[in-house]
């Protein structure tokens, strides 16, 4: 048997699957692990290969925190990664903006980009006031 015309093969990082069930009966799953930190600085250098590394560090280790938070609806991705490290770069904005003097009681600037979503907003800043106020 030889196919007539080449089959067509999408790939995403979206786990939702609100398909028909038909559809989704002929289609491949394959689950691929998030990026580790390495890898990200990988993917990060590919799209802003002049960025400065301390900048890089301290929003990697933001945005891996965030990313560790419970109950959010929706993590952030690469995607959003990017996009906030734009705004970063965009805005100048030093690395010590990102972190303080106690990482976990600080709300990223700019954080918005990351958190795509109104209650993750509202539960990553309620986390960060309670985490300063039981220093």
């Amino acid at each position: 048997m030889k196919a007539r015309h080449r089959p067509l093969v999408v790939i995403t990082s979206n786990n939702e699957k609100e398909l028909p069930d038909a559809f989704l009966r002929r289609c491949f799953f394959h689950y691929i692990r998030f990026p580790d930190k390495e890898t990200m600085q990988a993917i990060v250098d590919v799209h802003y290969p002049n960025i400065k590394k301390e900048l890089l560090a301290a929003a990697l280790a933001a945005f891996f925190q965030m990313r560790d938070v419970p109950g959010l609806k929706k993590k952030p991705s690469t995607s959003e990664l990017l996009d906030w490290l734009k705004l970063l770069l965009a805005e100048d904005i030093p690395p010590e903006a990102l972190h303080g003097k106690d990482t976990k009681a600080i709300v990223p600037p700019l954080h918005g980009a990351l958190l795509k979503n109104e209650q993750d907003v509202h539960l990553f800043e309620r986390l960060v006031f309670m985490a300063k106020n039981n220093r």
